[in-house]
């Protein structure tokens, strides 16, 4: 009896799927001893600034050539549009950043990066690090695009895998719709992304209704009247207007936002004068803001805007002298994914990997992504999953006294390369294939 179970669970398997649970499994094993580990390793010692990916997105663009695509370079700046059209039925795209960070890395790795690049925005020479694991999610689409090919006979319809630039800057999924990625290459029916995270066991799929939150960068031009510190009255300090700012912005989230309604006011910067006994004539702040919802978005920036000038009012500076602030263009809605694909997804994912192997941890933080940009405007049914990159004995040295594991955007970042990306490369052919498969 049991052997007629486990062969009609395999016949299920087959079909709703389309591969057999260890069938892919070994695929994909085999994919990345001989081709996909050496492939990590190089985006890895080769991260690019945004806006700067000029050899990661050949490099892509080649990869995604030779696995048969039909591949189109230049889209959004350094964006890279690979298609594959086999027959009738749905367009599915499926996205990986390409950016990294400037941060030199002290992971101790072997393959740590030791590249140093000019950031085409602030015009700095200095170190760059993947320290947010675009580099497996860039071989993970790579993996999933040969894997794809191969099984021409197992699905129907277009697939779409892009090559995204400057997601750490919050501007390459805009620049890749600004350059009319649907008009060119059609709409998407799906749209579908991941992200390695430090926080789950690696491999493990995490997938929830909302995984990142909406953010905006916002400055604040603080003017003042300058003069020698010893005369401090004949002043109008702004390093002090700035400081009330600061203060008085704190009370945004905690007495202006109901207690279960999340937010975040971070300053980042503050900036001012240059010397011990001068008072400067301005002051700049740099500003992190973060929601869920458009409702509390337009709470906290009116609330920012309303705060600083009024304090600008309270120390007696003119109208045409107070606060000056500024939303900036690295803004992104929150990432809501669609709960029915979701559910759809999960099936398909506890059938295929196993129920152990798929979670729905929503995570505290508040953190962002422009994923949502192919999303949007049209509204375009999309999940965006999470897979875990950090190896058990790391959490278990961490809860015994060791090391913490080291976040994102950290020098110290890093991920286990094997099952991390085969974890990607196999949710992603099972999501594809639970979408266009026969």
């Amino acid at each position: 009896m049991k052997n007629v179970i486990a062969t009609l669970a395999s016949v299920f398997l087959i079909c709703a799927t389309g591969v057999q649970a260890s069938e892919l499994s070994d695929s994909v094993k085999q994919d990345y001893d001989d081709y996909l580990a050496d492939l990590f390793d190089h985006f890895h010692r080769n991260p690019e600034l945004s806006l700067a990916e000029f050899r990661t997105a050949e490099r892509l663009a080649e990869e995604l050539r030779d696995a048969g695509y039909e591949v189109t370079e230049g889209v959004g700046g350094t964006g890279v549009v690979a298609i594959l059209e086999n027959g009738e039925g749905p367009l599915v795209m499926m996205r990986a950043d390409m950016d990294g960070l400037p941060v030199a890395e002290k992971s101790g790795l072997p393959n740590a990066s030791t590249v140093q690049q000019k950031d085409p925005v602030t015009g700095v020479v200095g170190p760059v690090m993947h320290a947010c694991g675009h580099d497996m999610h860039m071989t993970s689409l790579i993996g999933s695009a040969r894997q794809m090919a191969k099984r021409r006979d197992e699905w129907s319809g277009t697939l779409m895998l892009v090559g995204q630039p400057a997601e750490e800057r919050g501007l390459g999924a805009k620049a890749m719709r600004k350059d009319g990625i649907w008009e060119r290459f059609g709409k998407p029916d799906y749209v579908l992304g991941l992200h390695v995270k430090i926080k789950d066991v690696a491999g493990v799929v995490n997938v929830n209704p909302a995984p990142y939150a909406g953010v905006d960068s916002v400055d604040i031009l603080i003017h003042g009247v300058g003069g020698h510190g010893a005369y401090p009255h004949q002043t109008k300090d702004p390093i002090v207007i700035g400081s009330q700012i600061v203060l008085a912005l704190q009370t945004l989230v905690a007495r202006e936002l109901a207690p279960r309604e999340p937010g975040v006011v971070t300053v980042g910067a503050f900036h001012a004068g240059a010397k011990h006994n001068i008072i400067s004539d301005e002051a700049r702040l740099k500003l992190t803001v973060r929601n869920t919802s458009p409702e509390t978005r337009d709470k906290l920036l009116t609330g920012i805007k309303r705060i600083a000038e009024n304090i600008g009012r309270a120390a007696g500076m003119p109208e045409d002298r107070l606060p000056v602030v500024t939303v900036g263009n690295e803004s992104v809605p929150p990432l809501i994914n669609d709960t029915q694909l979701i559910g759809r997804l999960k099936a398909a994912w506890i059938g295929e990997l196993g129920e152990d192997a798929v979670i729905s941890e929503q995570e505290a933080g508040m953190g962002g992504e422009d994923f949502p940009y192919f999303m949007v405007e049209p509204s375009i049914p999309g999940v965006y999953w999470d897979i875990g990159g950090t190896a058990q004995e790391d959490f278990e040295r961490a809860a015994a006294g060791g090391a913490p594991v080291a976040g994102h955007h950290s020098p110290l970042f890093k991920i286990v390369p094997e099952p991390s990306v085969r974890g990607g490369v196999e949710s992603t052919v099972v999501a594809l294939l639970e979408l266009m498969g026969d």
